[in-house]
């Protein structure tokens, strides 16, 4: 039961993360919460992960070299805390951290544009409209562009999304956007063992949609308004990043599914569909083309005139 409650406790603030994903991480907090150790197969597949997140990061240190910091956003997304880190080994991201790393990247003589490279889910909505906002913001400084390799889904598109270009690989996925939280009843499953919790609270309202009682209609009103806000800093975000209108997001692009390359660029959700190095190759070149010397106006009226 103890795992339960804390899968509970777990999902009772709001997510921007794809459900399905959340199957691996209740598995993970059961076998935490009951003190049983992963299996050989499960370690082995952790390290394999760890060694290939690994050698991702190492890979953009090398493209960093060339005026690019390419700045990996791998994982569960927090905004703090790294509980998958550290009960199963597995990524995840610190949306604090990555805003730190921006502002080192921003601030750096060395760096002429910013590529963010996404592989994500989703994760925990704290955090995630904070770093969105600077990301844009960081816009006017230099280039800021995104890179669905392979996935951005919910938190990770609502991030992606605020890059200056977004693009996708081939067989990447984006989208899921979208917010949800969940409540457990255990009031009948309590009931069932001779078990019957009793909570002395102050506050009206402080243990509204504890997980020993059915949800009543005024608590779950309340829990909808709070998705209900996130959802709208969500889509208002994203219509501000890829220059649409709100409604063009709520009622198009995937309506909360992720849509693959083709789908995903037809609504209009990114830029293009490229790889990785395609889209590295592109902002190379881009940067040389700017860094050509412009021919003033009187100049050219003065080479139009030699040719006369």
């Amino acid at each position: 039961m103890r795992h339960h409650l804390l899968m509970a406790e777990f999902l009772a603030t709001p997510w921007a993360l794809m459900p399905e994903r959340l199957n691996a991480v209740a598995a993970v907090l059961a076998r935490w919460a009951q003190g049983v150790p992963a299996s050989e197969e499960v370690l082995a597949g952790i390290e394999a992960d760890r060694v290939a997140r690994e050698a991702r990061r190492e890979a953009t240190r090398t493209v960093s070299s060339g005026g690019i910091a390419v700045l990996p956003l791998y994982g569960l997304i927090t905004q703090r805390g790294n509980l998958v880190d550290e009960v199963s080994g597995s990524g995840s991201v610190s949306t604090q951290q990555f805003a730190g790393t921006l502002r080192e990247a921003l601030a750096d003589d060395s760096v002429s544009q910013i590529l963010i490279d996404i592989d994500s889910p989703g994760g925990s909505v704290y955090g995630v409209a904070e770093l969105a906002d600077e990301i844009a913001a960081a816009r006017g400084q230099k280039p800021i562009v995104a890179v669905a390799n392979s996935l951005a889904a919910s938190a990770a598109y609502w991030i992606g999304s605020s890059a200056s270009e977004l693009y996708v690989t081939l067989g990447g996925e984006v989208g899921s956007i979208g917010v949800w939280l969940a409540h457990f009843d255990y009031s009948q499953a309590f009931a069932a063992q001779g078990i019957t919790p009793t909570l002395i609270s102050a506050g009206k309202f402080k243990v509204e949609g504890n997980p020993y009682a059915p949800l009543d209609e005024e608590a779950q009103g309340f829990l909808q308004s709070r998705v209900n806000d996130y959802y709208a800093s969500f889509t208002k975000a994203v219509a501000r990043g890829r220059g649409v209108p709100i409604a063009q997001v709520r009622e198009g692009m995937g309506q909360g599914r992720v849509l693959g390359a083709e789908a995903a660029q037809a609504q209009g959700m990114v830029d293009g569909v490229a790889t990785f190095d395609e889209v590295v190759r592109k902002m190379r070149w881009e940067a040389r083309s700017s860094a050509r010397p412009k021919v003033s106006r009187l100049a050219q009226a003065r080479n139009a005139l030699a040719t006369l």
